[in-house]
């Protein structure tokens, strides 16, 4: 990816980042609009210096001649304007202007806050940057459901970085778009069910990384780690200032093996036992390095069936919320070109989606829209992303959805 350098002095403390940073190769640093809060954070940016896309160095350029006039206009001496950068206010859209939301720069800057709450629950201030963290998760998630869904299954799927803070994100949107379908859930027992799902693995988030990077299996001392995880998670929430009762017992009763209805059950078993159906659904989707992400479909069926390969009842809730096929799962259609899926249908066989390798096995110049409604193109099964032998431009097919 072709880089630009980035003038340190236009990233500001309590300002989001005009751009997405990156390293000299072009690999992510930190997401446009993640705001810097510390001098620490913001002078390790600029010792290892930071770029940005060649098409996103255009509006600096832009940025530069407009600071450069600007000050001309205000008889500035000519060493001044020398010495001129544009700071973040220059690289702001104009009062009026229509700002555009990125879901995938958007999605990435809740997974890098995610991470480092994660990673590093400090008892300080970890209470309001959960509560801000689900509060931004639930925003985003309904500015546009179906490209959430496309951008955190896609990222589950192919990438294997970061895979705790994902994960974490998956299960929180399939679990929120679950309890729509389900009665008599109040609005502060969605909450308590996202932020029970953000933290489910709490105790364990490092490990999870991890072991998504690991060519091996767990070790003794890690499979010990893993046991006892969810009872260590609570132990480190109410240490964090977490009092919700529901929050808690969903957390530490999210492995348990409660099938049948969930009338039957109490309220924070409910939770818990949708937390785990979503949890399988979303390792289901997931890549790691010793093991391939599955098929949407596959994940479906494992999610839907319980202990017993009877119909679960939260399993089936979460089906029904995002479909057989979810946006940014791949499927195979009857033409027998392969399509990733861009939104949801009003039936779930019959998903928007966009052909991206050819009934050859070729990938296609550029990724085209398919009916899924007509026969020459129907869906007739999922495929998993490591069958898909293609790098997407994921930003491309986000303006086709």
């Amino acid at each position: 990816m072709p880089v630009v350098q980035l003038p340190p002095e236009i990233l500001r403390l309590g300002h989001p980042t005009p751009f997405s940073l990156r390293d000299a190769s072009g690999h992510l640093l930190v997401a446009k609009g993640v705001v810097l809060t510390s001098e620490v954070q913001r002078q390790k940016l600029i010792s290892r210096e930071v770029f940005v896309d060649e098409s996103e160095g255009e509006l600096l350029k832009r940025a530069m001649a407009g600071k450069v006039y600007s000050l001309l206009e205000q008889n500035t001496v000519l060493g001044k304007i020398a010495q001129a950068h544009p700071d973040a206010a220059d690289l702001a859209p104009s009062a009026g202007a229509k700002v555009e939301l990125n879901p995938l720069t958007a999605w990435a800057g809740l997974q890098m806050r995610c991470s480092g709450l994660l990673r590093d629950p400090a008892p300080a201030d970890f209470l309001p940057r959960l509560q801000k963290l689900q509060h931004d998760v639930l925003e985003l998630l309904n500015s546009d459901v179906d490209l959430s869904l496309l951008v955190l299954v896609h990222a589950a799927g192919n990438e294997i970085h970061h895979y705790s803070a994902t994960h974490a994100l998956l299960v929180t949107v399939l679990c929120d778009l679950a309890t729509r379908q389900l009665p008599d859930w109040t609005e502060a027992r969605r909450e308590s069910q996202r932020c029970a799902a953000l933290t489910m693995n709490l105790s364990m988030s490092v490990l999870q990384d991890t072991l998504a990077l690991q060519d091996t299996v767990p070790s003794a001392q890690q499979r010990a780690q893993i046991v006892g995880h969810s009872a260590r998670a609570v132990a480190c929430l109410s240490k964090a200032g977490v009092s919700d009762a529901l929050w808690l017992d969903a957390v530490e009763h999210h492995h348990d093996k409660s099938p049948g209805p969930l009338a039957a059950l109490a309220p924070a078993l409910q939770m818990g036992r949708l937390l785990e159906r979503a949890d399988i659904f979303a390792a289901r989707l997931s890549s790691r390095k010793m093991r391939p992400a599955q098929s949407a479909a596959a994940a479906a069926k494992a999610t839907y069936l319980d202990e017993h390969q009877q119909a679960d009842e939260a399993g089936a809730a979460i089906i029904k919320a995002v479909g057989i096929h979810p946006p940014g799962s791949y499927v195979r259609l009857s033409s027998g070109e392969l399509a990733l899926v861009l939104r949801r249908g009003v039936h779930a066989k019959s998903p928007k989606v966009a052909s991206v390798i050819s009934r050859s096995g070729t990938p296609l110049g550029e990724p085209a829209l398919r009916d899924t409604r007509l026969r020459a193109h129907e869906v007739t099964g999922g495929v998993a992303p490591h069958e898909v032998k293609v790098r997407l431009n994921l930003e491309k097919l986000l303006k086709l959805a």
